[in-house]
């Protein structure tokens, strides 16, 4: 009897729960409109007896797509691969790229900056933080996309209610992982993904292939919720790619895609009625699915000889005579009719951000402390560091100026060594996560400047601490200046060639956003900057010394020199007498020991300039095409 009764009292809590998160209505209800949708992409294509020759080869993935869906309504999109279900869906939520044709309007207003937060999207891939649990997952998205007209507590509130309704309590504290870290299951990653943009209460809920892997009870949990999310006055629209037949029948709309075209859009529990009308019905009781997508593939079961070009020819000809002009007077009454009084979504009260840069650049860089705790790469990053500074001290154990080539060197060594180290950490500081930079900023949830600043901010820690680190080692083992002024001036050299080298690194890697091509043109143009620095080479030919002025490296090595020597230090040179001028040294004298404010400009100019590139570059990333 307990266990019966615990059983009934956990049930209604269920109940609550989903009472209390869809009962409530949407805030700015959305009727939804498409008119004629025509989008095409060109693509270069190589001849193949003729490879340097390249010809444009334009494709039409959307053919003049239309329709209505209202507040409550969830519409399906159903057709084969290809068919163009996601880049319809894309296209929908104001997220393509490229020109698109047609007219997409919200209660007869087009897409804009208060829409985009009105929006949630779904995407096939789960694209989240492997290393966070389900709990830090959904409060840093409400921490970031809820208002602030809710308290932090309040936000965090919502979360709890989200993870009751999701049926994820039990595993709320493991961490999501992905296809290379065991954490939640695949239908547990999936309701994350969803819980993150139901938690903002979207007027208009788009979902790519949310049940695509997924068992069937857990397809059917996602289905039913979204047919519920709907009745508060939301808009779900979504592709699936063969719901069994328990489920087809939850769908309010259908829209039955063929290569771009329309074959149907109505009410799904008409679907079958109307392709009956045309002379196109299963013979044998089957799954509707089942049957829809066999036909759209040219396979008539009234007649299997039927020639499928000929099949797929007569169904987008029925449409146009058949729905085409009906549907074009649904839009039109449709027009007259909003949720909304003035046919408007807009708050008088919004604002574009739901945060201030203050919060989102906590909130982020707290997530990306939590993020990279179990990161392993840092551990190692301390023990190379250890033993090159180890390896550096006793390979040049208290140089003295009586050999200067050596000294030389090694400051020659240290700034090799603290060009590549960073480089090629900070290329893919951006790479990695650009699927969820695409994500979070389609979706308005932060500024760009605000995630610029806490990638760096996170990174500042390591990338000074371990220089400073290696500097102390390695300054005192070799027997360099032992003065605190010179020691804090090699320090401070050194550091800015870290600062100035991870804004080359951070500029490459926004530039190509791919870490193998970024890493090699990386490697090639940090040795560019170190061969030009000034200790191999001193007689560049004049047609191309000009290149040591784009060099970090070259400004540099000349800090470092001006650092620990003065033109007027002596060293011992008994072919000439005993004692020379440090300033009068080959090496020395070709890169000069004056302009030492200048030198500092130059590479304070640099480390600023590269960054700036860098946010540049990823002004591009999840710009959203208003249409």
């Amino acid at each position: 009897m307990a266990d019966i009764e615990a059983q009934t009292n956990k049930k209604m809590e269920s109940d609550r729960l989903e009472a209390t998160a869809f009962s409530t209505k949407a805030n700015h209800p959305v009727t939804w409109r498409f008119n004629d949708i025509h989008y095409k992409i060109k693509s270069k294509q190589t001849s193949f007896l003729i490879p340097k020759k390249e010809k444009l080869d334009e494709r039409t993935i959307l053919k003049g797509l239309s329709g209505v869906v209202s507040p409550g309504e969830m519409l399906v999109m159903l057709g084969p691969s290809g068919s163009g279900k996601t880049t319809l869906l894309i296209a929908l939520s104001g997220r393509i790229n490229g020109h698109l044709d047609g007219a997409i309007t919200y209660n007869g207003k087009p897409f804009s900056s208060e829409m985009k937060r009105r929006i949630g999207f779904v995407t096939q891939d789960d694209i989240l933080h492997p290393h966070l649990t389900i709990v830090e997952t959904l409060a840093f998205t409400a921490l970031l996309r809820l208002p602030n007209t809710l308290t932090k507590q309040e936000k965090l509130a919502e979360v709890e209610v989200m993870i009751s309704l999701l049926g994820l309590s039990k595993c709320k504290n493991t961490i999501v992982g992905s296809q290379t870290l065991r954490g939640v299951s695949g239908g547990e990653r999936k309701r994350v993904s969803i819980g993150q943009e139901i938690l903002v209460n979207p007027s208009l809920l788009f979902l790519d292939e949310p049940t695509s892997g997924l068992d069937s009870t857990t397809t059917q949990m996602i289905l039913t919720m979204m047919g519920e999310f709907a009745k508060g006055g939301r808009t779900v629209v979504m592709t699936v790619h063969q719901p069994s037949s328990r489920l087809f029948y939850l769908f309010h709309k259908l829209l039955l895609l063929l290569e771009g075209n329309a074959v149907y859009f109505g009410k799904g529990s008409e679907v079958m009625d109307y392709f009956s009308s045309i002379r196109y019905s299963p013979s044998v009781p089957m799954n509707p699915s089942d049957f829809l997508l066999d036909l759209i593939n040219g396979l008539s079961m009234n007649d299997p000889n039927e020639d499928p070009t000929i099949v797929k020819q007569k169904l987008v000809s029925s449409y146009k005579n058949n729905i085409s002009e009906k549907l074009k007077s649904e839009r039109q009454e449709s027009d007259d009719e909003h949720w909304c009084k003035d046919g408007s979504y807009e708050d008088s009260n919004f604002e574009i951000w739901p945060t201030t840069w203050c919060q989102q650049f906590c909130v982020l860089l707290r997530r990306e402390i939590k993020e990279r705790r179990y990161e392993s790469f840092s551990a190692m990053r301390v023990v190379q560091v250890l033993l090159i500074a180890f390896l550096c001290g006793f390979l040049w154990w208290q140089s003295d100026d009586s050999h200067l080539q050596d000294k030389l060197g090694l400051l020659y060594s240290i700034q090799n060594f603290w060009a590549f180290l960073p480089v090629l950490k900070a290329i893919s500081t951006f790479s990695r996560e650009q699927k969820i930079l695409e994500k979070e900023r389609s979706s308005g949830m932060y500024r760009l400047s605000s995630y610029f600043m806490s990638k760096s901010a996170n990174d500042l820690p390591m990338e000074l601490a371990l220089p400073t680190i290696f500097t102390l080692i390695v300054y005192w083992m070799t027997g360099l200046k032992p003065t605190l002024p010179h020691f804090l001036a090699t320090l401070f050299t050194i550091l800015l060639n870290v600062l100035a080298f991870q804004g080359f690194g951070f500029a490459l890697g926004a530039l190509i956003m791919d870490q193998t091509a970024a890493t090699i043109l990386g490697s090639v143009l940090a040795l560019a900057f170190v061969l030009t620095s000034g200790f191999f080479v001193q007689n560049v030919p004049q047609f191309f010394a000009w290149i040591k002025y784009l060099s970090i490296g070259h400004f540099t090595y000349k800090l470092l020199l001006i650092s620990q020597f003065k033109a007027d230090d002596t060293y011992p040179c008994p072919k000439f007498g005993g004692l020379c001028k440090v300033g009068e040294f080959p090496n020395i004298k070709q890169i000069g020991l004056e302009g030492k404010a200048t030198t500092v400009l130059a590479l304070v100019v640099m480390l600023v300039g590269y960054r700036l590139i860098a946010y540049i570059a990823l002004l591009r990333i999840g710009v959203t095409k208003k249409n």
